[in-house]
């Protein structure tokens, strides 16, 4: 912890870094859990919309890994920045698209039942 300090020193204030280390993994203990729960549920459905859930999922797993890898030095604060707010974009187009896939068919029925 003591070396993560020293590294990420120059952007982080040494009283805040314990807690953004605790927010920051428990995001990653929150997402990571929240997609095994997408690949379970994924695996019983097998349809594109929750295959498209799944991988946000996963896009928010490496997301808040590449985070937490930043705090402790491991990221350069480029590629943080690289990767954090590309995923945002690649997690926003992949909601908006799985949204516009959900919405009514020409005939009013939908082709892809979920249930």
């Amino acid at each position: 912890m003591v070396l993560a300090l020293s590294i990420a020193g120059e952007w982080l204030d040494p009283q805040l870094a314990p807690v953004l280390v605790c927010v920051i993994a428990l995001a990653v203990l929150g997402t990571t859990v929240l997609f095994v729960a997408g690949v379970v549920a994924y695996s019983r459905r097998r349809t594109l919309r929750y295959l498209l859930i799944t991988v946000v999922l996963g896009v928010l797993v490496v997301r808040s890994v590449t985070g937490l890898g930043t705090v402790l030095g491991l990221v350069p604060m480029t590629v943080h920045h690289l990767v954090e707010h590309g995923f945002d974009f690649l997690i926003a187009v992949i909601v908006l698209y799985a949204v516009y896939r959900s919405g009514p068919t020409s005939d009013g029925f939908d082709t892809e039942s979920d249930d």
